[in-house]
C-alpha cells in the first residue's frame, strides 16, 4: 500500500515540476500587439 502511495506523490511531483518548467520555458506567454485609437474629449 505504501508503494502505490509513494508512486502517486511521485507522479505528482514530477507533473507540478514539469508544470513549473513549462511556464518557466517562455511558452505560456500570449501574443502581445500595439493598439493605438483615438480618443475624443467632450470638453464642452
Amino acid at each position: 500500500m505504501w508503494r502505490v502511495i509513494r508512486l502517486l506523490v511521485l507522479i505528482i511531483l514530477l507533473g507540478v515540476l514539469g508544470l513549473i518548467g513549462y511556464s518557466y520555458s517562455g511558452y505560456l506567454l500570449p501574443a502581445q500587439q500595439s493598439v493605438t485609437e483615438p480618443v475624443q474629449l467632450n470638453v464642452d
